[in-house]
């Protein structure tokens, strides 16, 4: 991971040296696994990804932040929700929100704002991977169930949050958690 983000950061040297805007979104689902039976690699696989590589992209882009840059991170609204079988996930995700939060002190001198996102269920690959469209079909009308606009969120949902996040309409705006959930983790 940290051999990619080197090659990262050197392209990116070369091409403009500067960043302005970066959106750390990384993630994978864990099993869904009760605590007893969390094996210590699936522990350590879902917090490398989730937690590991989004610290570590921060770290490795941060010098080439201009002051004034905005980071969004994204977290997830479960993170917020005691979910059975998801305690290993829900807690990456509350690590990046946290780093959002702390972040925004250890970055407020250079004038850098760091806010999370956390999406509900959102229609993408991690939802969809492996299930036919019968089960895809009977997914979906189990989450839109539970969320209160009725229906799973779309990635263009997702970046409509990021692109305000990014852009000098939140110029006050930092340590933020914007749900993009359809109402899931508030109601």
């Amino acid at each position: 991971m940290l051999p990619d983000l080197d090659r990262l950061v050197a392209t990116i040297s070369q091409q403009t040296n500067y960043v302005d805007i970066l959106f750390a979104n990384a993630g994978v689902l864990s099993q869904s696994l009760p605590i007893g039976e969390v094996s210590e690699n699936e522990f350590d696989a879902t917090f490398d990804v989730n937690v590991k590589a989004v610290f570590f992209t921060v770290q490795k882009l941060l010098p080439l932040l201009r002051d004034g840059a905005s980071i969004i991170l994204n977290a997830s609204a479960v993170s917020a929700k005691g979910l059975p079988a998801y305690s290993v996930y829900t807690a990456t995700k509350a690590a990046v929100r946290s780093f959002a939060r702390t972040w925004s002190s250890d970055l407020k001198a250079r004038q850098i704002r760091v806010n999370a996102v956390s999406p509900g269920p959102i229609e993408t690959p991690m939802m969809t991977a492996g299930k036919s469209e019968e089960e895809l079909r009977q997914h979906k009308a189990s989450l839109s169930s539970v969320v209160p606009v009725g229906r799973v969120g779309q990635p263009d949902d997702v970046a409509r949050a990021v692109v305000f996040l990014a852009s000098s309409d939140s110029s006050f705006i930092t340590g933020i958690e914007l749900f993009v959930d359809g109402g899931m983790a508030q109601v």
